[in-house]
C-alpha cells in the first residue's frame, strides 16, 4: 500500500511534471492512525506538569559532543543527540509511521524515486535563526562523509538540494525502495551556519573533529553544563519553537535531565542506592535478583519495574572476525556453537532468567521458524546454489546443554566438525590443517562481558582451542573495533520491526571493509547481499516478512556468530518521584519523554540526597 495521506496538490521545482499530494505522515506499510488535523498522540498526557529534574545514569565516559563523528572519533555523550531534531517524529503506537516535526509535510511519487520535505516556517535553532533547506542538505552530506553508518544508511540518496524557500528535495539512485522517503525523515538536522562559524575563541569549527563545545540545536533541550567524562546536564528550552507541534505535545516535561557517567555498573548501583540518581537500568540478571534488597525498596520508596520490549528484536552473540583465516570454515564456527553451554551459564550466572537467541530478529515476527515455505521458499530458491543445503531441509536450532549427557554429546559433535574441517588435536592443542594452533582472544570492555567470556573459555579449551580473554578500556576497545583488530567480541545488533537499509551496514559485503562499520563479523556473501535487497525493496508487509525470514535463515546457517541470550523486558529501578501516561505498545519504558516530575510523590518519599 502506498504510504500517503490526502492533502492539497503541490507543484514545485521538485515536481513540475505532475501534481502530488502533501502528506502530513509517512508509513512504510499500512494505514496511518492520526489524521492531518490531529492535536496530539493518544498516549501522551497533554496536561503533564512541566518542571523538576531527572537524574539518569550512563555507563562509560565521553569526550565528544559532535554526533557527526560518533563511533569514529572519541566517545560521544548520549545527551549530545538530544539537542537536535529530525524531519519527522516516529509514533510509538504504530509500526514504522512518522509524523511531521521539523518538516510539516512530505511529497513523493508512487515509485519512491524522490521525496520533498517542506520545513515548518516556525522551526528555529536555539539562537533564533530559522532551520533552512541548506541546513538539511549540509546535514546529510556531512553525516554521509563523516560516518560509515550514515554513508551506508543513506547511500541511495544521490542528491539533496533546496527546492524552494522551505522545501528540500532528496533524489534516490533508483525507484522502488519505499523505505527511502521515511528514513530520510529520520535525519538529524545540524545547523550549517554554526558549524561553518567560529567558537568563542575565534577558532573555526571543524565538523570532522571531536569537540566539547556545547552544540547548537533546535530541540526541546540544550546542554546547560557538563564535567568532561563525568556528567552532562540538559535544560528545557523555555521558548522551544516546537512545543505546540502535535508530535511533541505532552512530552519533554522535565526542566532538567542530568546524566551521570560511571565506568562500572556496580558503582552505579551504589550511587543509585544512595539516591545520587533517580533511575537505573539494570542489565544484570544477578543484580536484579540479589542486589535490590535495601531498605528503600522494602519501604516502597524505590520501585522496580519491567517494561516489555515490543518495538524491536536483536541478535547478541560471540561474533567471529571472518577476516581471520582460521574462521573462514563454517564447520569450525559451528563447532564453537556446540561448545557453548548456554543452559549452564543461564543457571549459574543469570538465575535462569534468560532464553537462548535463535534468530537475528529474535523477539519479532521477522524471526524464521520451522522450514521455509510459501513466499519465503520462493525467495530462497533464487539463491539455492549459494547457501548451505540445510537452509531447505532443517529447521535451525541451537544445541542444548545443561546436563553432562548433553554437554558430552555436544562436545563430540564439535570434535567431529573440527576433524571434518581438517583440524586435529596435538598435545592437547587444536591445530588447523596447516598445523597452526587455533588460538582465540575474546576482546571485551566491561566486567559483565568478561564474566560471560570467562565462562565460555573452559568450554573452548575442552575442544583444544587456546582461548584467552582480554579486557581493555573503552577507547582501546573502540579503536580495535574500528580497525577490526580482534578474534572474537561480544556484539549485538538491534533490529526494528521494519528492517531496511541498515541491513547492508550489518551484513553487506561493502560494509565489511569499511572501518567503523557494524559488519564487525566481516560477512561477504553474495546470497546475503541478494536477500538484503529483497528486504529493502519489499512491496508490502507480507513480502518484507518473507524476505526477512529468508535472510535470517541464511545468516543462521552460515554460523557467523555464536548466539547468546535475551530477555523480553527492560528492567528499571526508580525513586518514586515521577508519573507517566499509559505507555503505548512500542514505547518500552517511555523514558524520559513520556514521564514527568510528581511533586506530591517526591514529598512523600523525602528529599534527594
Amino acid at each position: 500500500m502506498t504510504p500517503l495521506m490526502g492533502g492539497a496538490p503541490v507543484i514545485t521545482a521538485a515536481n513540475a511534471q505532475s501534481e502530488l499530494p502533501w502528506r502530513h505522515a509517512l508509513s512504510l506499510f499500512g494505514d496511518i492512525k492520526y489524521p492531518a488535523d490531529f492535536k496530539r498522540f493518544d498516549y501522551v498526557n497533554p496536561d503533564a506538569p512541566k518542571g523538576g529534574a531527572a537524574r539518569m545514569i550512563s555507563l562509560g565516559t565521553f569526550d565528544n559532543f559532535n554526533i557527526a563523528v560518533a563511533g569514529i572519533k572519541g566517545s560521544i555523550a548520549p545527551a549530545a543527540a538530544m539537542v537536535y531534531e529530525t524531519l519527522m517524529e516516529r509514533a510509538q503506537d504504530e509500526v514504522a509511521t512518522e509524523y511531521g516535526l521539523l518538516a510539516e509535510a512530505a511529497s513523493h511519487p508512487d515509485d519512491f524515486s524522490w521525496v520533498v520535505y517542506r520545513l515548518r516556517k516556525e522551526a528555529r535553532w536555539h539562537d533564533g535563526k530559522p532551520v533552512t533547506p541548506d541546513d538539511v542538505v549540509f546535514s546529510i552530506e556531512t553525516l554521509k562523509k563523516q560516518s560509515p553508518f550514515y554513508a551506508s544508511y543513506y547511500r541511495h540518496v544521490v542528491k539533496a538540494e533546496p527546492a524552494g524557500e522551505r522545501d528540500v528535495k532528496f533524489t534516490f539512485d533508483s525507484p522502488g525502495n519505499r523505505e527511502l522517503p521515511t528514513i530520510v525523515g529520520e535525519l538529524l538536522v545540524l545547523p550549517k551556519h554554526w558549524w561553518e562559524g567560529s567558537n568563542s575563541e575565534g577558532k573555526k569549527r571543524d565538523v570532522s573533529a571531536t569537540t566539547l563545545e556545547k552544540p547548537l540545536g533546535s530541540g526541546p533541550y540544550r546542554i546547560k553544563e557538563f564535567v568532561a567524562g563525568r556528567s552532562v546536564t540538559l535544560e528545557r528550552v523555555k521558548d522551544y519553537w516546537g512545543a505546540g507541534v502535535p508530535a511533541q505535545v505532552g512530552q519533554h516535561n522535565f526542566d532538567e535531565l542530568r546524566f551521570e557517567f560511571f565506568r562500572d555498573n556496580l558503582v552505579a548501583l551504589e550511587a543509585f542506592k544512595a539516591d545520587q540518581a533517580d533511575w537505573i537500568a539494570e542489565n544484570s540478571a544477578k543484580q536484579w535478583a540479589t542486589a535490590y534488597d535495601f531498605p528503600a525498596v522494602a519501604e516502597k520508596r524505590v520501585v522496580r519495574e519491567e517494561f516489555p520490549i515490543n518495538d524491536s528484536g536483536r541478535m547478541q552473540a560471540f561474533a567471529f572476525n571472518l577476516r581471520r583465516d582460521q574462521f573462514k570454515d563454517a564447520r569450525l564456527r559451528r563447532a564453537f556453537n556446540y561448545a557453548f553451554d548456554f543452559e549452564e551459564m543461564n543457571k549459574q550466572l543469570f538465575y535462569s532468567q534468560y532464553k537462548r537467541i535463535n534468530s537475528y530478529f529474535e523477539g519479532t515476527e521477522l524471526a524464521c521458524s520451522g522450514l521455509p515455505q510459501g513466499a519465503e521458499l520462493e525467495i530462497l530458491e533464487t539463491v539455492r546454489d549459494k547457501v548451505p543445503p540445510e537452509v531447505f531441509t532443517t529447521a535451525y536450532q541451537n544445541p542444548v546443554g545443561g546436563n553432562p549427557e548433553n554437554v558430552r554429546a555436544n562436545l563430540r559433535e564439535a570434535t567431529r566438525l573440527l576433524k571434518e574441517a581438517g583440524c586435529e588435536v596435538r598435545d592437547k592443542k587444536l591445530v588447523d590443517p596447516s598445523g597452526k594452533p587455533v588460538t582465540v582472544e575474546i576482546l571485551v570492555q566491561d566486567p559483565s562481558s568478561e564474566r560471560i567470556a570467562l565462562f565460555y573459555k573452559p568450554s573452548l579449551e575442552r575442544i583444544g582451542v587456546t582461548a584467552s580473554v582480554r579486557v581493555v578500556d573503552d577507547a582501546q576497545y573502540q579503536n580495535r573495533l574500528r580497525g577490526f583488530d580482534f578474534d572474537m567480541i561480544i556484539d549485538q545488533w538491534g533490529e526494528s520491526l521494519s528492517p531496511g537499509n541498515e541491513q547492508r551496514e550489518f551484513w553487506g559485503s561493502n560494509a565489511a571493509s569499511q572501518p567503523g562499520s557494524k559488519n564487525t563479523v566481516g560477512i561477504k556473501n553474495p546470497a546475503v547481499d541478494a536477500l538484503i535487497e529483497k528486504v529493502i525493496f519489499a512491496k508490502d508487509r507480507a513480502s518484507l516478512v518473507a524476505a526477512t525470514h529468508a535472510l535470517d535463515r541464511v545468516l543462521l546457517w552460515n554460523f557467523y556468530v555464536v548466539p547468546q541470550f535475551t530477555y523480553g523486558f527492560v528492567r528499571y529501578a526508580r525513586w518514586d518521584r515521577f508519573g507517566h501516561a499509559d505507555l503505548p505498545k512500542f514505547a518500552r519504558s517511555g523514558l524520559p519523554s513520556l514521564w514527568w516530575y510528581d511533586a506530591e510523590k517526591a514529598a512523600r518519599i523525602g528529599k534527594r540526597s
